[in-house]
Protein backbone atom coordinates (compact mmCIF):
# COMPACT_ATOMS: atom_id res chain seq x y z
CA UNK A 1 0.00 0.00 0.00
CA UNK A 2 1.55 3.42 -0.82
CA UNK A 3 1.88 6.71 0.93
CA UNK A 4 -1.09 8.20 -0.33
CA UNK A 5 -3.45 4.97 0.83
CA UNK A 6 -1.75 5.14 4.01
CA UNK A 7 -2.01 8.54 5.01
CA UNK A 8 -6.16 8.11 3.31
CA UNK A 9 -6.92 4.30 6.01
CA UNK A 10 -5.53 6.40 8.67
CA UNK A 11 -7.89 9.63 9.14
CA UNK A 12 -10.57 7.79 7.31
CA UNK A 13 -10.28 5.55 10.89
CA UNK A 14 -9.63 8.75 13.16
CA UNK A 15 -13.09 10.24 11.47
CA UNK A 16 -15.21 7.46 12.55
CA UNK A 17 -13.68 7.07 15.70
CA UNK A 18 -13.85 10.67 17.02
CA UNK A 19 -16.82 11.70 14.76
CA UNK A 20 -15.08 14.12 12.70
CA UNK A 21 -17.12 15.63 9.53
CA UNK A 22 -16.13 14.31 5.79
CA UNK A 23 -14.65 17.81 5.15
CA UNK A 24 -12.25 17.37 8.31
CA UNK A 25 -11.32 14.16 7.70
CA UNK A 26 -10.53 15.16 3.89
CA UNK A 27 -8.56 18.43 4.51
CA UNK A 28 -6.61 15.84 7.59
CA UNK A 29 -5.44 13.22 5.66
CA UNK A 30 -4.31 15.47 2.49
CA UNK A 31 -2.25 17.34 5.41
CA UNK A 32 -0.97 14.00 6.14
CA UNK A 33 -0.33 12.93 2.77
CA UNK A 34 1.45 16.35 2.09
CA UNK A 35 3.65 16.44 5.30
CA UNK A 36 4.43 12.41 4.18
CA UNK A 37 5.63 13.95 0.51
CA UNK A 38 7.61 16.88 2.17
CA UNK A 39 9.44 14.52 4.45
CA UNK A 40 10.43 12.14 1.03
CA UNK A 41 11.45 14.84 -0.80
CA UNK A 42 13.70 16.18 1.82
CA UNK A 43 15.02 12.81 2.12
CA UNK A 44 15.72 12.51 -1.83
CA UNK A 45 17.09 15.09 -2.07
CA UNK A 46 19.44 14.59 1.07
CA UNK A 47 20.58 11.05 -0.51
CA UNK A 48 21.36 12.73 -3.47
CA UNK A 49 23.52 15.76 -1.88
CA UNK A 50 25.60 13.08 -0.23
CA UNK A 51 25.78 10.51 -3.79
CA UNK A 52 27.09 13.86 -5.24
CA UNK A 53 29.40 14.51 -2.71
CA UNK A 54 30.76 10.94 -2.33
CA UNK A 55 31.14 10.75 -6.29
CA UNK A 56 33.37 13.95 -6.21
CA UNK A 57 35.61 12.23 -3.29
CA UNK A 58 35.70 8.93 -5.77
CA UNK A 59 36.47 10.72 -9.27
CA UNK A 60 37.87 14.17 -8.40
CA UNK A 61 36.90 17.33 -8.96
CA UNK A 62 35.80 17.74 -12.83
CA UNK A 63 38.33 19.95 -14.49
CA UNK A 64 37.64 23.35 -15.73
CA UNK A 65 38.08 23.93 -19.48
CA UNK A 66 41.12 25.61 -20.38
CA UNK A 67 41.08 27.93 -24.21
CA UNK A 68 44.33 26.08 -25.50
CA UNK A 69 45.59 27.84 -28.32
CA UNK A 70 46.47 24.29 -30.53
CA UNK A 71 42.61 23.21 -30.11
CA UNK A 72 41.07 25.61 -33.06
CA UNK A 73 39.99 23.64 -36.36
CA UNK A 74 43.06 25.17 -38.32
CA UNK A 75 45.26 25.85 -35.16
CA UNK A 76 48.88 24.36 -35.09
CA UNK A 77 51.21 23.81 -32.09
CA UNK A 78 53.65 26.24 -30.44
CA UNK A 79 57.45 25.22 -31.37
CA UNK A 80 58.56 27.34 -28.26
CA UNK A 81 55.82 25.89 -25.93
CA UNK A 82 56.53 22.30 -27.31
CA UNK A 83 60.25 23.20 -26.29
CA UNK A 84 59.96 24.26 -23.04
CA UNK A 85 57.59 21.47 -22.00
CA UNK A 86 60.37 19.05 -23.00
CA UNK A 87 62.09 21.10 -20.68
CA UNK A 88 59.99 20.79 -18.10
CA UNK A 89 59.46 17.28 -18.63
CA UNK A 90 63.26 16.31 -18.51
CA UNK A 91 64.38 18.05 -15.61
CA UNK A 92 60.72 17.77 -13.46
CA UNK A 93 59.06 14.75 -14.64
CA UNK A 94 61.78 12.01 -16.41
CA UNK A 95 63.05 11.14 -13.00
CA UNK A 96 59.73 9.30 -12.66
CA UNK A 97 57.59 8.87 -15.42
CA UNK A 98 58.14 7.21 -18.88
CA UNK A 99 57.50 7.98 -22.46
CA UNK A 100 58.26 4.75 -23.88
CA UNK A 101 56.65 5.61 -27.49
CA UNK A 102 58.32 8.75 -28.08
CA UNK A 103 62.08 8.66 -29.73
CA UNK A 104 64.77 11.76 -30.34
CA UNK A 105 64.10 12.06 -34.15
CA UNK A 106 60.63 12.83 -33.51
CA UNK A 107 61.49 16.15 -31.92
CA UNK A 108 63.71 17.31 -34.83
CA UNK A 109 62.07 19.97 -36.89
CA UNK A 110 59.45 19.95 -34.24
CA UNK A 111 61.17 22.01 -31.00
CA UNK A 112 65.14 21.53 -31.55
CA UNK A 113 67.83 21.23 -34.72
CA UNK A 114 68.98 17.98 -35.70
CA UNK A 115 72.21 18.73 -34.14
CA UNK A 116 70.61 19.63 -31.07
CA UNK A 117 68.43 16.53 -30.85
CA UNK A 118 71.51 14.61 -31.65
CA UNK A 119 73.88 15.80 -29.00
CA UNK A 120 70.64 15.53 -26.89
CA UNK A 121 70.53 11.74 -27.22
CA UNK A 122 74.50 11.21 -26.76
CA UNK A 123 74.40 12.45 -23.18
CA UNK A 124 72.36 9.24 -22.30
CA UNK A 125 73.98 5.63 -22.16
CA UNK A 126 72.02 2.88 -24.15
CA UNK A 127 72.41 -0.47 -23.84
CA UNK A 128 72.42 -2.56 -27.00
CA UNK A 129 73.83 -5.99 -28.60
CA UNK A 130 74.30 -8.61 -28.91
CA UNK A 131 77.83 -8.00 -30.13
CA UNK A 132 80.01 -10.57 -32.28
CA UNK A 133 80.84 -12.19 -29.04
CA UNK A 134 77.28 -12.53 -27.82
CA UNK A 135 77.58 -10.10 -24.99
CA UNK A 136 75.29 -6.72 -24.29
CA UNK A 137 77.13 -3.31 -24.59
CA UNK A 138 76.62 0.21 -23.64
CA UNK A 139 76.85 3.23 -26.23
CA UNK A 140 75.47 6.80 -26.92
CA UNK A 141 72.15 7.19 -27.59
CA UNK A 142 71.24 8.29 -30.87
CA UNK A 143 68.26 9.93 -33.10
CA UNK A 144 66.25 6.38 -33.04
CA UNK A 145 66.68 5.64 -29.55
CA UNK A 146 63.38 6.31 -27.40
CA UNK A 147 63.84 8.25 -24.23
CA UNK A 148 65.72 6.84 -21.42
CA UNK A 149 63.63 4.66 -18.68
CA UNK A 150 63.47 6.05 -15.36
CA UNK A 151 63.34 2.43 -13.43
CA UNK A 152 64.23 -1.00 -14.88
CA UNK A 153 60.69 -2.57 -14.21
CA UNK A 154 57.47 -2.20 -13.03
CA UNK A 155 58.64 -4.08 -9.29
CA UNK A 156 61.74 -1.28 -9.50
CA UNK A 157 59.17 1.97 -9.85
CA UNK A 158 56.75 0.43 -7.69
CA UNK A 159 59.10 0.22 -4.68
CA UNK A 160 60.82 3.73 -5.43
CA UNK A 161 57.34 5.07 -5.21
CA UNK A 162 56.12 3.65 -2.23
CA UNK A 163 53.69 1.41 -3.93
CA UNK A 164 52.57 3.35 -6.73
CA UNK A 165 53.30 3.02 -10.70
CA UNK A 166 54.18 6.16 -12.25
CA UNK A 167 51.98 6.16 -15.04
CA UNK A 168 53.83 6.44 -18.68
CA UNK A 169 53.10 9.81 -20.14
CA UNK A 170 53.16 9.22 -24.28
CA UNK A 171 49.18 8.88 -24.38
CA UNK A 172 48.25 10.40 -21.03
CA UNK A 173 46.49 13.53 -22.58
CA UNK A 174 44.56 11.01 -24.44
CA UNK A 175 44.35 8.05 -21.78
CA UNK A 176 42.26 10.38 -19.23
CA UNK A 177 39.24 11.68 -19.20
CA UNK A 178 38.71 16.09 -20.37
CA UNK A 179 42.90 14.86 -21.22
CA UNK A 180 45.04 17.98 -21.35
CA UNK A 181 42.16 20.08 -18.98
CA UNK A 182 42.66 17.68 -16.25
CA UNK A 183 46.62 16.82 -16.48
CA UNK A 184 46.77 20.50 -16.21
CA UNK A 185 44.36 21.14 -13.36
CA UNK A 186 46.52 17.83 -11.65
CA UNK A 187 49.54 19.42 -11.72
CA UNK A 188 48.50 22.98 -10.65
CA UNK A 189 45.42 21.94 -8.33
CA UNK A 190 47.54 20.86 -5.23
CA UNK A 191 45.73 22.44 -1.89
CA UNK A 192 46.04 22.06 2.25
CA UNK A 193 43.07 19.16 2.99
CA UNK A 194 40.31 20.62 4.31
CA UNK A 195 39.27 20.67 7.90
CA UNK A 196 37.58 17.24 8.88
CA UNK A 197 39.92 15.42 6.22
CA UNK A 198 43.14 13.36 7.25
CA UNK A 199 46.25 11.93 4.27
CA UNK A 200 47.78 8.89 5.22
CA UNK A 201 51.75 9.74 4.89
CA UNK A 202 53.06 9.30 2.06
CA UNK A 203 50.00 10.76 -0.08
CA UNK A 204 49.21 14.59 -0.89
CA UNK A 205 45.95 16.07 -1.12
CA UNK A 206 44.83 16.85 -4.66
CA UNK A 207 41.08 17.75 -5.12
CA UNK A 208 41.03 16.59 -8.56
CA UNK A 209 42.54 13.33 -8.07
CA UNK A 210 40.08 10.60 -7.44
CA UNK A 211 39.79 9.85 -3.84
CA UNK A 212 41.61 12.69 -3.13
CA UNK A 213 44.88 11.40 -2.14
CA UNK A 214 48.17 11.02 -4.70
CA UNK A 215 51.35 9.56 -4.36
CA UNK A 216 53.40 12.31 -6.58
CA UNK A 217 53.81 15.62 -4.41
CA UNK A 218 53.26 19.07 -6.15
CA UNK A 219 56.36 19.45 -8.41
CA UNK A 220 55.65 22.49 -9.90
CA UNK A 221 56.70 25.61 -8.19
CA UNK A 222 57.75 28.96 -9.42
CA UNK A 223 61.02 29.02 -10.34
CA UNK A 224 61.93 25.46 -10.14
CA UNK A 225 63.57 25.68 -13.41
CA UNK A 226 64.87 28.33 -15.75
CA UNK A 227 63.72 28.65 -19.27
CA UNK A 228 66.02 28.92 -21.88
CA UNK A 229 64.26 31.16 -23.65
CA UNK A 230 63.88 33.62 -20.44
CA UNK A 231 60.43 32.92 -20.28
CA UNK A 232 59.06 33.06 -16.32
CA UNK A 233 59.15 29.82 -14.89
CA UNK A 234 55.70 30.16 -13.27
CA UNK A 235 53.45 27.15 -12.09
CA UNK A 236 50.87 28.06 -14.60
CA UNK A 237 53.82 28.27 -17.33
CA UNK A 238 55.64 25.41 -16.60
CA UNK A 239 51.37 23.38 -16.44
CA UNK A 240 50.77 25.20 -20.05
CA UNK A 241 54.18 24.18 -21.60
CA UNK A 242 54.20 20.50 -20.60
CA UNK A 243 50.60 19.68 -21.17
CA UNK A 244 51.50 21.20 -24.82
CA UNK A 245 54.17 19.23 -24.99
CA UNK A 246 52.29 16.23 -23.83
CA UNK A 247 49.90 16.63 -26.16
CA UNK A 248 52.18 16.79 -28.85
CA UNK A 249 53.64 13.43 -28.29
CA UNK A 250 50.11 12.31 -28.02
CA UNK A 251 49.12 13.37 -31.50
CA UNK A 252 52.06 14.31 -33.41
CA UNK A 253 50.10 14.05 -36.32
CA UNK A 254 47.88 16.67 -35.62
CA UNK A 255 48.76 19.72 -37.49
CA UNK A 256 48.84 17.42 -40.79
CA UNK A 257 45.10 16.17 -40.29
CA UNK A 258 44.36 19.25 -40.15
CA UNK A 259 45.93 20.37 -43.07
CA UNK A 260 44.19 17.52 -44.97
CA UNK A 261 41.11 18.59 -43.56
CA UNK A 262 41.70 22.29 -45.42
CA UNK A 263 42.80 20.56 -48.43
CA UNK A 264 39.33 18.23 -48.63
CA UNK A 265 37.62 20.88 -48.03
CA UNK A 266 38.92 22.87 -51.10
CA UNK A 267 38.37 20.20 -53.12
CA UNK A 268 34.37 20.13 -51.92
CA UNK A 269 33.50 23.33 -53.04
CA UNK A 270 35.58 23.30 -56.56
CA UNK A 271 33.72 19.76 -56.85
CA UNK A 272 29.85 21.61 -55.41
CA UNK A 273 30.64 24.38 -58.20
CA UNK A 274 31.53 21.86 -60.73
CA UNK A 275 28.82 20.35 -60.32
CA UNK A 276 26.44 23.37 -60.34
CA UNK A 277 27.70 24.49 -63.08
CA UNK A 278 27.13 21.36 -65.42
CA UNK A 279 23.31 19.96 -63.88
CA UNK A 280 22.63 23.86 -64.33
CA UNK A 281 21.76 24.08 -67.96
CA UNK A 282 19.51 20.83 -67.31
CA UNK A 283 17.76 22.04 -64.65
CA UNK A 284 16.97 25.17 -66.44
CA UNK A 285 16.30 23.92 -69.52
CA UNK A 286 11.95 24.41 -70.64
CA UNK A 287 10.93 21.79 -73.29
CA UNK A 288 8.09 22.98 -75.45
CA UNK A 289 5.91 20.63 -77.52
CA UNK A 290 4.83 22.13 -80.61
CA UNK A 291 1.87 20.42 -81.81
CA UNK A 292 1.93 20.87 -85.69
CA UNK A 293 -1.98 20.82 -86.34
Amino acid sequence: MGIFSHSLFYHYLSAKIFGSSVKDFIASAFAGFGKKIGIETKGLLSSATIAHCSDEAEHGLDSPSYPWPHKGILSSYDPASIRRGHQVYQQVCASCHSMSLISYRDLVGVAYAEEETKAMAAEFEVEDGPNDEGEMFTRPGKLSDCFPQPYANEQAARFANGGAYPPDLSLITKARHNGQNYVFTLLTGYRDPPAGISIREGLHYNPYFPGGAIAMPKMLNDGAIEYEDGTPATESQMGKDVVTFLSWAAEPEMEERKLWIFVLSLALLQAAYYRRLKWSIFKSRKLVLDVVN
